[in-house]
């Protein structure tokens, strides 16, 4: 198994962090992406593919002795969004093996990753039912057991039983993969590489052509990084949970 990473956005709503990339920012004595690297490794991933953009360089200097292979491939296109970034690394979605794609901006138990990565369940999500509901979480919606809806607004026309925030990160089989990246080259080529990257996993979904399953936090620690609050929520919250965190 094969992991994707997206680590090229510049973070806008974070503020002034010193004009470095979030996955850099520090935690507990390492950055987000050390973090990453460690739990990959961990859990026996074999390759990392990295799409960097804003301020590249640093974090390619911070992959130079990661503990597993690292391929940074860069989006000279990072500011247009998402869908632009998850493109440019569509070579790694067509390796034929089973590929994590993830964000880079969230610290999370490492138990949190293995859940994941032994899931029974060939495509997986992560669903996290204790969230704070409001527009910013992308919820996961489910009925009758299987995922519906996934998106930050769920159409209403849609029925749920019940849902979860998103952790941002996923497990797909190597031809549900492929199939990804066939619905990404739509939205490029219908000049759609504005939207979150979201919105092709919602159409996977909602075409059900793949059985897509999920595994619960179980209220196991993990933050996304997006606003200043979060850096003292990440300090001050996450990280003395996750010294007590067991799978």
């Amino acid at each position: 198994m094969r992991a994707v990473m997206l680590a090229a956005g510049v973070g806008n709503r974070l503020g002034d962090v010193g004009n470095r990339p979030k996955s850099l920012l520090p935690f507990g004595g390492k950055s987000l992406l050390q973090r990453h690297l460690d739990n990959l490794a961990r859990n026996d991933i074999t390759q990392l593919t990295l799409c960097v953009g804003y301020e590249a360089g640093q974090i390619e200097e911070h992959v130079r002795n990661a503990p597993l292979p690292v391929e940074c491939i860069l989006n000279p296109e990072y500011r247009l969004g998402s869908v632009r970034s998850l493109w440019t690394v569509r070579q790694a979605f067509a390796s034929g093996e089973d590929v994590l794609l993830m964000d880079a901006d969230v610290l999370y138990a490492p138990a949190l990753l293995s859940r994941l990565v032994r899931s029974a369940h060939a495509n997986c999500f992560l669903l996290d039912e204790d969230f704070t509901p409001g527009d910013e979480p992308v919820k996961i919606c489910v009925r009758h057991g299987e995922i519906v809806e996934f998106r930050k607004k769920p159409d209403p026309a849609i029925p749920f039983d019940y849902c979860g925030e998103s952790v941002g990160f996923f497990k797909f089989s190597a031809d549900c993969a492929q199939a990804l990246m066939a619905r990404c080259q739509r939205y490029i080529d219908d000049k759609r590489d504005d939207e979150p990257y979201e919105e092709i996993l919602r159409d996977l979904i909602l075409a059900r052509t793949h059985a897509l399953g999920f595994e619960r936090t179980e209220r196991m620690p993990w933050l996304e990084i997006d606003f200043p609050e979060d850096l003292v929520r990440a300090r001050d919250q996450i990280l003395p949970l996750m010294e007590t965190s067991h799978d």
